[in-house]
């Protein structure tokens, strides 16, 4: 398949390009100007965009477009609304533009009801809108809600569902591999998961 990654320079998203590319997959990044391209595969296809400012043919002859990205913990909350939810909430409409057929959401643990009390709860209520509009275009979605990440390499164990400890560690590996198989398996279309590595 042809897919877009956003975030695809990240800490996760380098390892969802690699993975998907492995998979046999079309990968487009989508990367900024000044995005560090490196470390991604040569068979990647760079395509220039801001998830502040997108272009509206961004998504063109894409099949699934999947949402990596993140402002980052250091962030104004002026920039996490920018990344995480403005941003995300173009990209899903002009994925519904594009005629893409899954939208692949990697959001958090805790975006379905933000705690106000929580110091993340500004990041978290980004993510909860982005969700929610989401879940309410037309897009067929996965939406995948790990809880705190490490730096850990895929492990293969993995628990999803309702007995994921809201304080447990999620390996990118792992969240990667994931996010590749909502990419690509029917089970995942209209699912919300939450995920933590089974250490």
């Amino acid at each position: 398949m042809k897919i877009l990654v956003a975030g695809s320079t990240g800490n996760t998203g380098t390892r969802l390009v690699k993975e998907l590319c492995e998979r046999g997959h079309d990968v487009i990044a989508l990367v900024r100007a000044s995005s560090d391209t490196g470390a991604l595969p040569d068979t990647v296809t760079l395509r220039q965009g801001d998830l502040t400012a997108l272009d509206d043919d961004v998504a063109q002859g894409c099949e699934v477009v999947i949402f990596a990205a993140g402002s980052g913990g250091d962030t104004s909350a002026e920039m996490t609304d920018k990344v995480d939810r403005d941003g995300a909430i173009r990209l899903i409409d002009i994925a519904q533009a594009s005629d893409v057929r899954r939208f692949v959401m990697l959001s958090s643990v805790g975006a379905d009801d933000p705690d106000p009390d929580s110091e993340l709860a500004h990041y978290l209520e980004a993510k909860h809108a982005a969700d929610e509009h989401l879940k309410q275009s037309s897009l067929e979605y996965a939406i995948l809600r790990p809880v705190s990440l490490t730096d850990d390499g895929p492990t293969g164990s993995v628990r999803l569902g309702d007995d994921v400890d809201p304080e447990g560690k999620a390996a990118r590996g792992d969240v990667a591999n994931l996010l590749a198989d909502a990419a690509e398996q029917d089970e995942w279309a209209g699912s919300i998961q939450l995920m933590e590595t089974a250490y």
